[in-house]
This record gives structure tokens, sequence and C-alpha cells, in this order.
């Protein structure tokens, strides 16, 4: 275990800790000899000892005051691997909020130290937020491991069970899979403002850690409360296989269970008493989460959670979609816009489960209310997108409300259950919802326009590369040269991309300040970078980044091509190559054209399979004078301009073609037929 006064920083780490430049930095080292001696790394990137750097900048009055909890941070992370640190920084929390040492909880006098020390900055700037800054900062580190509700859709799922529960006196909320507590809290802060009354917040997960920092985390967010207090039970266990909070009713269960884990205990749970519409398949662990949420409830309880699409339509869960409907246990679906929650890339879904009372009939004559959401607020693109959650939330809660009433909004319809019992028994609500009349001509109106756009477009600079007059071979071919001879000259620099840290690449909406990466499996997809970089993460530092101007290669034959990079500076992931050109020597437009063509790739790639690499320092180039190569150059630049737009028509086409037949389809042609 590291010592505090062994914690390394960087330069670019001292002044974010400072809250200065980096500039500034490097100019105190320069200007002040008692600057301290960096302890490790090169002269080009130094590390120093964190504890001398906060001496250093204290006794020059650098220190800014309001930087304290950034000084801790650190000091945590150096403690070891993420359980190391989670259960300091739960133990920080757990005397924050006034809770004494548990028994049998030996840390090292070290970790204890630092402790003692967040916990007296916590009570002289505030308990709750100290720990939620500790908590937000090593969450951000182990975005890839743990995956958290965001805020907006904890509040939205709290909401819905609290509307959807009959309640009488007390409450009692529970989470059996509740990881850090995200829902958790959001539904004791729901149920207090929706009026007087005890509560009881019930959590538990599996790995006790989580459960720790939950537990923390409740009680501090307690302690700011007036009043009545809440009682929080958090424990550590696995609820599927031994639930600790067995026999305990509750009323609002809300969960965001562990998507796609075959090993949930199938074998041993196989005759559970909670499976009463059917034993959950081994491939389907979400239906098992989603009846032991039922068996939790008391009679007219809710649930909600937060579950993958395919849940809605597997095969094998059909029966189980099935018995949920007929005895009226599932009540609403409502399908999320991609981006809302890990994982990013998909239209999560929402399913709302409420126990019926004694008397309440079996609803195989009743409706489903399905709500699409994701088609309600299409995502633009994998970039520079963020969940509008003000809008999702009202058109959410707007369609809940009118859950009894026939006539519901678009993306919103009440279908009736007997339609639904099929041989499939598909909930997605996509495919039970029939875009409005009125939504789709604007739609219609705006595609049609911006494909109009794009094939004037396509149509002029197409004439223009038809006119290209193509002279025939000579014998006089200027010879070729290589990427790598082309380097040895100093014409070019060539640099290798390489896989960060899965615990340094975070994923969904970024913050300005963030770095896109771009691996090749982004590019299989659209091209667009799922991940992200922190800049002061060291992984960023350390990453091959793509400034605007140079030209990106891809090393593997399925992917191959070559580019010149216009976005913003992007960090490049495995097989992916950056070369930047000496302007006076090669165009950029030129090399990257030269570079793409399928013949150069054939040559310098194995192509015994699709995953073949390519062999980038093989990738042949004319030698011809530069004049010639940016003649050369315009013309790759406008053949690149089309290819996108010929891609761009065609994507377009194709949705011009799939919504104006289901317009007709659904008989809406003005006039007679």
């Amino acid at each position: 275990m590291s010592t505090s006064s062994a914690v390394p920083v960087t330069l670019a780490e001292i002044a974010r800790l400072a809250g200065v430049g980096r500039a500034a930095v490097s100019n105190w080292r320069r200007r002040h000899p008692s600057f301290p001696e960096r302890i490790a790394g090169t002269d080009v990137n130094p590390q120093f000892s964190m504890t001398d750097i906060e001496n250093w900048l204290r006794n020059n009055k650098k220190l800014k005051k309001s930087a304290e909890r950034e000084w801790l941070w650190p000091r945590f992370e150096a403690l070891g691997g993420r359980d190391e640190t989670g259960a300091a920084i739960a133990e920080a929390g757990r005397l924050l909020s006034s809770r004494e040492i548990e028994e049998g909880d030996e840390l090292p006098d070290e970790t204890r130290a630092l402790i003692e020390r967040a916990v007296d900055l916590g009570r002289r700037e505030g308990g709750a937020q100290t720990f939620a800054f500790l908590l937000r900062r090593w969450l951000d580190v182990h975005v890839r491991q743990i995956a958290t509700t965001p805020e907006p859709l904890a509040a939205l799922m709290a909401d819905l069970a609290l509307g959807a529960a009959d309640r009488a006196g007390g409450t009692t909320v529970m989470d059996p899979a509740c990881g850090t507590g995200h829902l958790l809290a959001a539904a004791a802060e729901a149920v207090k403002e929706s009026g007087p009354g005890a509560v009881t917040v019930l959590g538990s997960d599996r790995d006790p850690v989580l459960a720790a920092l939950a537990d923390a985390r409740l009680c501090l967010a307690e302690g700011k409360r007036e009043g009545e207090r809440t009682r929080i039970d958090v424990r550590a266990g696995d609820s599927l296989r031994d639930d600790p909070f067995a026999g305990t009713p509750a009323d609002i269960v809300l969960c965001n269970p562990p998507f796609n884990e075959r090993d949930w205990g199938y074998e041993e749970l196989a005759t559970d008493a909670r499976w009463s519409h059917g034993l959950p398949p081994r491939t389907e662990p979400e239906l098992a989460w989603v009846q032991h949420c039922l068996a939790q409830l008391r009679p007219g309880g809710a649930a909600v959670l937060l579950l993958p699409p395919a849940v809605a339509a597997r095969k094998a869960g059909r029966r189980i979609r099935g018995s949920l409907l007929r005895t009226g246990h599932l009540r609403a679906v409502v399908a999320l816009p991609p981006g809302c929650a890990a994982p990013h890339s998909v239209s999560l879904h929402l399913w709302v489960l409420r126990t019926p009372v004694p008397g309440e009939e079996a609803r195989v004559g009743g409706r489903l209310l399905v709500a699409d959401a994701a088609s309600r607020f299409p995502r633009p693109s994998a970039r520079e997108w963020a969940p509008d959650w003000a809008a999702i939330g009202t058109f959410v809660r707007e369609a809940a409300e009118e859950a009894d009433s026939p006539q519901a909004p678009a993306h919103v319809r009440q279908v009736p259950i007997i339609d639904l019992l099929d041989d499939e028994v598909d909930l997605t609500p996509g495919r039970h919802i029939v875009p409005s009349p009125v939504d789709a001509a604007p739609r219609l109106a705006e595609s049609w326009r911006t494909f109009t756009e794009l094939t004037t477009s396509v149509g002029k600079s197409g004439r223009m590369l038809a006119a290209l007059d193509l002279a025939a071979a000579t014998a006089d071919t200027p010879t070729a040269t290589t990427v790598a001879e082309l380097a040895r000259a100093g014409a070019l620099t060539l640099r290798g991309g390489q896989q960060p840290p899965d615990e340094s690449i975070r994923t969904g909406p970024s913050s300005d300040d963030d770095i896109p990466l771009l691996t090749v499996p982004d590019l299989l997809v659209d091209g667009e970078p799922r991940g992200w970089l922190a800049p002061d993460d060291p992984a960023a530092r350390e990453a091959v980044i793509a400034e605007p101007g140079d030209v990106v290669v891809v090393g593997v034959a399925r992917a191959f091509s070559a580019w010149v990079h216009e976005e913003p500076p992007t960090a490049l992931g495995p097989q992916l190559h950056a070369v930047r050109v000496q302007p006076e020597q090669l165009d950029a437009w030129f090399l990257a054209g030269s570079l793409r063509a399928p013949a150069n790739a054939r040559q310098a790639g194995t192509h015994t399979t699709s995953s073949s690499r390519i062999d980038v320092r093989r990738l042949q180039v004319r030698q011809v004078p530069l004049g010639e190569q940016q003649r050369y150059g315009e013309v790759f630049r406008e053949l690149a301009s089309f290819e996108r737009m010929v891609r761009r028509a065609a994507d377009l086409g194709a949705d011009l073609v799939r919504d104006l037949g289901d317009e007709l389809a659904a008989g809406r042609l003005a006039g007679r037929t």
C-alpha cells in the first residue's frame, strides 16, 4: 500500500489541483529553486511527491482553500485497488454520518489517518458534499466496472412507482441490487416530498463495498433532513440466492439489475417459490429479477425496473411475459432513447409492475400502456448528444397519467392485452405504436428537403468528377516509395494507436474537455467514437492523438481506409495510425488518397481473413513534385466529399422509403384512390 508521501503527481495534475494552467506550474518550477525535485518519471514528463508539492504551495501562498477536496482524492486513489479505495470512502461516510466504526473494521494506520483527514474536512465544509465528491471521483475511475443509474432517470423511476402504488401510512422502499444507492436515494426523496409518514429504506447488493457506500450515502442524505428520521437498512448479500430481506414486504421496489448474467442461480433456485410465473430460463436472468421484485411487494405495491430491450422480445421469455400480462402484474413498458443509461448504445426499457389487491380481476380484457420515448426523442448522432431529461421526464410522466385513458398522445398507446398474447408476446413499444400523421408530415417534409439538397450536391460533384480526363497508363509512370521510406526521410511521422486501460474509458455523453477515443469497432458501426478519455487522466497523456490535418490510417483489412482528420483532437485505439506530414514535402490529401487505394492495401496485407492486418509502413505513394501532389490532392478531397454525400443520401433515402411506405399503408394518401 502506498504511503501518502509517495503519492506521485504530474505537472498537469499539479495544475488542476492548484487551479492554474500547466504553463504556470512550469514557470514555478523554472523560476523557484525551492520547487520540489521530481521523484519519478522523466525530464519531459516528471512526477513529484504530492506532499512536497502541497507543502510548497502552502509555503508560497499558492494553495487554494477551495481545492482541499481535490487534494484528498489522489491520496485515496493511492490506497490500492477499487475495493480498498471504496471501503475507505465508505468508512469516511459512515463517520461523517455520526455512526461508530463497526466491529471488525481493522484498517491500517495510514488509511485511518486519511479517513480522519476526510472527516475533518467534511465537518468543516459539509459531510454530504465531501462524501459525494469522493464517491463521484471513485465512480469516474471505475465507470467501466460499475454501472450507475443517472439521477434524473432514478427520479423518474421513483415517480412512476409512487404513481402506481397504493400506499397507506408508512412507506417501505427497496432495491435488491442497490449498487451505490442512486435509486434508493431518489425513492426516499420522492416519498418524503409526497407527504408525511414514516419511510423505511431497504437495500442490498452482493458487492460489500457497494453496499457500504450506499449505506453511508443514504445516512448522510437523511442527516440533512428535518423532522422524522428515515429508517435505513442496507446489507451485503445476493438477493436472488440468499435474500437478506426475505419475508419483508415493500410498497415500492426499484431495480437496475445486472444485465446478461448467466450464473444467476438457475440450478439451485429451480424450485424457488418466487417463480409464480414460470422458472426463468438460464438465458433470462432479468426475468428472475422481475419475479423477485414482484415477490417483495405487498398487495397494491409497485415496482419499476430498468431492463435491456431484448427482455421484451426474446423467445425464451414469452411464457413468463404472457403470464405477467394475464395476471395483471405488468402495467406499462417505456422505451427510453439510447444514451439514457449504460449500456448507452441501446434503447433501454422501463417496466412498471404492480401486485393486484384482493378482489381485482385478471386483466386479459385490459390494456398495457406502451410509450416510445426513443421515437419521440430520436438521437441525431452518437456524438455531442445528451438526454433532454426535462422533456423525457415530462413525456413519460404524462403518459403514465393517461394510463387509464383510451385517448393516448402521440408515441403512447394502450394495447389490448389479448392482442399481445400471440406466439411471440413481443412487448417492444415501437412495434405497437404507429406514428401520428401530425408528426409524420413535417418530418417527411424536412427529410425530402434535405434529400433534395443532397442529391443536388451529389449531381454537381459527380459531374465534376466525371469530367476528369484520365490519361492512359504510360511507360514512364513515376516510381513509388513506401510510408517507411518517407518516415526515414523525415517527410512524415507515423504513430500507432493503443488501447487505454478499461478504467480510463468513459462512455455516454461527454463534457467539453473530454477527448474522443476512436476504435476499429466504432468504424465498423458508424464511425463515431463511443468512448472518451478525461484530459487529466494519465491514459490521455500517453494516448496517440490525431490532430486536425493528420492522416488517419486503419491497419486491418475489414475496415481499411485512410482520411484526413478534420474533427477535434481524437485519441486512436489499436490498429489505427496517425500520420503527420511535413507540408513542404507532402500534401496530406494526396497522401490519404494514395494510401487508401484498394490495390495498395492488397499488396501491404496478408488477406488470409477479414481481420488480417495491413502493414501501414509498406503502403506505397507515388513520388511526384509537391505541386502535382496538390493538384491530385484537390481531386482526392472532392472524391472524399462525394463519398460522404452518396452514403448520406443512401441512408436518408432508405429512411424516406420506410416512412413513406408506412404512411401509404395506413391509407393517408389525400384525395380519391
